[in-house]
């Protein structure tokens, strides 16, 4: 199977200033690579152009009396290359069902936008022995709202494993990692078109530093392409 083209995201969260960003980004540009709302533009004016640039949310209409929500074709009018859907904390403290996440990935693929759509349970969850019941459930909302995968990256977030003082294994990212495939390759049409290209979840430090060899042992979270 050939391998799909690598990513590396980050996420701000609701942190940082226009001076803050300036010193991120410095580091960025001058790295050697392969190829907050608020601050889209001003992180695209100063960002190298090969550094794609993101939203961490937006909603599936675009325009109408929706106080405080911001449009997929807004984050694409100031700069904008992605955006994050279905973040654990849009789920548990906005209480983003799955079909209005699958709603949102579908209006931002249209609007020209990529999507780092994000699945994940949580500590009660995994202990119940309900983990793959779970993610199979957030997928099937996004596999219903996907035709074309080809600009769509699925973000695995072990949430029980963030803040919570439990460590997620690399064993155990990768056996969910294989369990999604599998997912993906029988509830869609990519079968035998199906390449993944590995990607770090934002909860990166909880993985221990030897493990960071991603050619070698990647881990859960991965992009579809064609």
């Amino acid at each position: 199977m050939a391998r799909g083209k690598f990513i590396v995201g980050t996420n701000f969260k609701m942190n940082g200033s226009k001076s803050s960003l300036e010193g991120l980004v410095g580091n960025l540009n001058r790295a050697d690579l392969d190829s907050n709302v608020v601050y889209i533009d001003h992180v695209r004016q100063i960002c190298r152009k090969d550094i794609a640039v993101g939203g961490q949310n937006c909603f599936y209409k675009s325009s109408g009396a929706y106080t405080g929500e911001i449009s997929a074709e807004m984050l694409k009018d100031m700069g904008a290359d992605y955006v994050i859907l279905g973040h654990t904390e849009r789920r548990t403290l906005f209480k983003e069902s799955d079909t209005e996440i699958g709603l949102k990935i579908s209006h931002a693929l249209a609007a020209g936008l990529k999507v780092i759509a994000c699945i994940g349970e949580t500590l009660s969850e995994r202990e119940s022995g309900t983990t793959l019941q779970v993610l199979f459930r957030q997928l099937q909302a996004i596999v219903e709202h996907v035709q074309d995968w080809t600009d769509v990256v699925i973000a695995y977030e072990p949430v029980w494993a963030i803040g919570t003082g439990r460590v997620a294994t690399p064993e155990q990212a990768q056996e969910v990692h294989a369990a999604i495939r599998r997912r993906l390759q029988e509830t869609t049409i990519l079968f035998l078109n199906l390449k993944l290209s590995k990607l770090y979840p934002d909860a990166i430090e909880l993985f221990p530093r030897r493990h960071l060899t991603i050619a070698a042992k990647p881990l859960s979270v991965f992009r579809v392409e064609f």
